[in-house]
C-alpha cells in the first residue's frame, strides 16, 4: 500500500554533495517517522539518519554535522542533505516510511524503497 522512490544518487567527488529525495504514494501517515538507510556490500543496513513528524532529528554518528535530513509533510517527501561526503559514505541509500511515532533506528519503520546508488570517490 505503500511506495517510496528515492532519488537523487549519483557519483560525487570527496568533500562535494548530493541531495536525495524520497516521494511516498499510498496510505501514508503524515505522522509517521520517516528516515534514510545505507547499505555497503557486505555489510548490514546502517541507519543513517530519522525524522519524526514534529521534526525532531536522529543522525548516526557517521554523519552527524554533514547531513541534514528535512521533510515536507504536504508533499510527503523526505530530503538528506548530504555535505562533505567521504569514501566512506559510499552505499546504497534506501528511504524509510512507517515509522509512526519512531523514528530513531532501522527497527522503527515498516517500509522500505529500492534505494538509490551513492558513490564518493577519493
Amino acid at each position: 500500500q505503500v511506495q517510496l522512490v528515492e532519488s537523487g544518487g549519483g557519483l560525487v567527488q570527496a568533500g562535494g554533495s548530493l541531495r536525495l529525495a524520497c516521494a511516498a504514494a499510498g496510505r501514508t501517515c503524515s505522522s509517521d517517522g520517516r528516515g534514510w538507510g545505507r547499505e555497503a556490500p557486505g555489510k548490514e543496513r546502517e541507519f543513517v539518519a530519522g525524522i519524526s513528524w514534529i521534526t525532531m532529528t536522529y543522525y548516526a554518528d557517521s554523519v552527524k554535522g554533514r547531513f541534514t535530513i528535512s521533510r515536507d509533510n504536504a508533499k510527503n517527501t523526505v530530503y538528506l542533505q548530504m555535505n562533505s561526503l567521504k569514501p566512506e559514505d559510499t552505499a546504497v541509500y534506501y528511504c524509510a516510511a512507517g515509522g509512526g511515532t519512531y523514528y530513531r533506528s532501522k527497527e522503527d519503520y515498516t517500509y522500505w524503497g529500492q534505494g538509490t546508488q551513492v558513490t564518493v570517490s577519493s
